[in-house]
């Protein structure tokens, strides 16, 4: 069965408010979010970890480093090409948006110290080694940060998971970002 993308008119009465949000956000009800319409819980939870996460300790590039890493470890072509957008949006170099797409290296070891912790998270499911957290560590991360990740990690479980069930159509806005 076919997952429905909802408009704010064939929506659930809870998903509606939320609608209205992505409207107000983003000028339009982006395709993940009217699939998620259909469980307004999921709606709910998706935009209200997304709005936590970005009130992390972390900036700009390291927020899409993380949501990045992951889209792209779980293959998320909807994702990819969403945070590739979000990246610009937020004025984060295009030389990381570029790295982290190609999986190439990084410009800092900062910044690839917590594409590896990132990684290491989702691969491991939360275990880390004595030796990935003293490297963390020693690049200048606190443990705040480890649960900040997966703060990150839980947001874009959801948004990834869905899409690799609905098979969200990528929204025209992020077509030039294609993955």
């Amino acid at each position: 069965m076919e997952f429905k993308r909802h408009t704010k008119e064939t929506a659930l009465i809870d998903s509606q408010p939320l609608l209205d949000g992505s409207i107000k956000d983003m000028g339009w009800i982006p395709n993940l979010h009217a699939v998620m319409a259909d469980a307004p819980p999921v709606l709910e939870a998706y935009k209200t970890l997304g709005d936590l996460f970005t009130q992390t300790s972390f900036d700009a590039e390291e927020l899409t480093l993380v949501w990045q890493t992951i889209n792209i470890e779980h293959e998320c072509l909807y994702c990819v090409p969403a945070h590739t957008l979000v990246a610009h949006m937020m004025k984060v170099d295009p030389a990381i948006s570029e790295a982290l797409r190609n999986r190439t290296e990084l410009p800092t070891k900062k910044l690839q110290v917590l594409q590896q912790t990132t990684l290491f998270l989702v691969r491991n499911r939360g275990h880390l080694s004595e030796e990935e957290r003293a490297a963390f560590y020693e690049a200048g991360y606190e443990n705040r940060q480890l649960l900040e990740i997966v703060l990150g990690l839980s947001h874009k479980v959801l948004s990834n998971y869905v899409n690799h069930l609905a098979e969200t159509p990528l929204d025209e806005a992020f077509q030039e970002f294609v993955w």
